[in-house]
């Protein structure tokens, strides 16, 4: 896949401040760039979600937001980035209702539903990479 990144924004996760301020900061760029109230809505919450699993499970990482260019297509990217414990059974991280948290088990799956496209990179004891794309209709 060819991305032209146009834009970006990095931010450390290291503490709830750092996830409101991610979240702001994609909001920010994404309606720089024309995307419309909902699916700023989307990136935003995509944005929250991926920085507090960062929080939950590696204790801090990045967030890194850009936009970018798929040929005539146009897009923002997040990219969570951690040196965590890595997560050891990925299509089973991303079936809807698994927690290893006690939670609702809703972060990764909803994730996916809420951006165009989705990938995780993970291994245990290698940290994780999630890159989630969102593009502008």
């Amino acid at each position: 896949m060819s991305r032209t990144p146009v834009d970006d924004v990095c931010v450390a996760i290291r503490s709830d401040a750092d996830v409101v301020a991610a979240r702001s900061l994609g909001r920010s760029l994404a309606e720089q760039h024309g995307f419309g109230t909902t699916d700023v809505t989307m990136i935003a919450t995509a944005i929250s979600e991926l920085a507090r699993n960062i929080l939950k499970y590696a204790h801090e990482g990045e967030i890194v937001v850009e936009t970018v260019e798929r040929g005539s297509m146009s897009g923002v990217s997040v990219v969570a980035r951690d040196d965590g414990p890595g997560i050891p059974d990925v299509g089973l991280a991303l079936q809807d209702g698994f927690s290893t948290a006690n939670s609702l088990g809703l972060g990764l799956p909803g994730t996916r539903r809420l951006m165009d496209e989705f990938e995780i990179v993970s291994a245990p004891g290698s940290g994780t990479v999630i890159t989630a794309i969102k593009w502008r209709r």
